[in-house]
C-alpha cells in the first residue's frame, strides 16, 4: 500500500517541484517583468500575504461548487431514471440534454443571472449546468445496458416495474453514475468559477472568480496567479475527494459478492 501510494504520488511531486524549479530560473534569468509572469516566490508570497482574501474566497467557491455537484448528482440521476423508462422518452429529450454540454456557458450564465438574479443561487445553477451531463449520460448508460438474461428472469418473476428499477437497474447502473460524479466533480468548480464571473459576490463576500476578475483589472499579477493556483488546489481537492468516495462506494457493493 505504502510502496503504491508512493509510486503514484512521488513522480508528479518531483516533475511539479521541477517545473517550478525551471520557471523559478527563467523567470529570474530572463528579467522577466512581474506583470507579465511573477516568479513562484513571488506567487506563494502573494498568497501567504493575501491569505485573508483567499481563505474565506476558496469557501465561498467550495460552496457553490458542491451545491451545484450535488444538484447535479440528484437531478442527474433522477433525469437518467425517467430517461431510461422508455426508448422513445430517451429519442426525444436526450438531444436537449446534449444542449447542456454543448452550448457556451459563458453564453447561459448572463441569461441565469437575468433570470434568478445575482448572488449564490446563480452562481450554483452555472455550476449545476456544466456538470450534471456527465452524470446524466452515464447513468441512463447504466441504467438501460442491462444483462438481457437477468432482466428476463425478473420479467419471468413477475416483478414490477418499479422491482426491476431498485433492485436490478440502479445497482447495475451504480458504477457508471461513479464515473460520471468523478467527471463532473473536476467541472463543478469551474462552473463555479465561471458563474461568480457574471453573478458575483460582490466585493464584501467575494470568490475566487471575483477575485480573478479584480486582481485581472488591477494588473495584480501576483494575485491573480495566486487566485488560479487557489482554484487549481480547490479542483484537485474536489476530484479526490469523490474518487475517494467512489472507491468507498464501489467497495461496499463489492463486498456481497464477496460474501456470496
Amino acid at each position: 500500500m505504502t510502496a503504491r501510494l508512493t509510486n503514484s504520488v512521488l513522480p508528479p511531486l518531483l516533475f511539479l517541484a521541477l517545473f517550478l524549479g525551471v520557471w523559478e530560473g527563467v523567470v529570474r534569468f530572463l528579467g522577466v517583468p512581474s506583470y507579465m509572469v511573477p516568479s513562484p516566490l513571488a506567487v506563494l508570497a502573494e498568497a501567504h500575504a493575501s491569505r485573508a482574501e483567499l481563505g474565506p474566497a476558496s469557501l465561498i467557491t467550495l460552496a457553490g461548487a458542491l451545491c451545484g455537484f450535488g444538484l447535479s448528482l440528484v437531478l442527474g440521476t433522477l433525469a437518467a431514471v425517467v430517461f431510461a423508462q422508455a426508448a422513445w422518452i430517451r429519442a426525444s429529450l436526450f438531444p436537449y440534454a446534449i444542449f447542456l454540454q454543448t452550448v457556451p456557458i459563458v453564453a447561459v450564465a448572463p441569461l441565469i443571472v437575468i433570470w434568478f438574479g445575482a448572488g449564490f443561487g446563480s452562481v450554483v445553477l452555472v455550476s449545476f449546468v456544466l456538470s450534471v451531463f456527465p452524470i446524466l449520460s452515464n447513468a441512463v448508460t447504466g441504467l438501460v445496458r442491462v444483462d438481457r438474461e437477468l432482466l428476463e428472469l425478473f420479467q419471468l418473476h413477475n416483478a414490477s416495474r418499479w422491482q426491476i428499477l431498485v433492485k436490478l437497474r440502479l445497482p447495475h447502473a451504480v458504477p457508471m453514475i461513479v464515473a460520471g460524479a468523478k467527471v463532473a466533480s473536476g467541472l463543478t468548480v469551474i462552473g463555479a468559477i465561471v458563474g461568480e464571473f457574471f453573478a458575483g459576490y460582490g466585493a464584501e463576500t467575494p470568490g475566487l472568480g471575483y477575485l480573478i476578475l479584480q486582481s485581472s483589472g488591477q494588473l495584480k499579477t501576483e494575485l491573480l496567479f495566486a487566485c488560479v493556483g487557489a482554484s487549481t488546489l480547490l479542483g484537485l481537492s474536489v476530484f479526490l475527494s469523490t474518487g475517494l468516495a467512489a472507491r468507498l462506494v464501489l467497495a461496499r457493493l463489492e463486498e456481497p459478492s464477496r460474501g456470496d
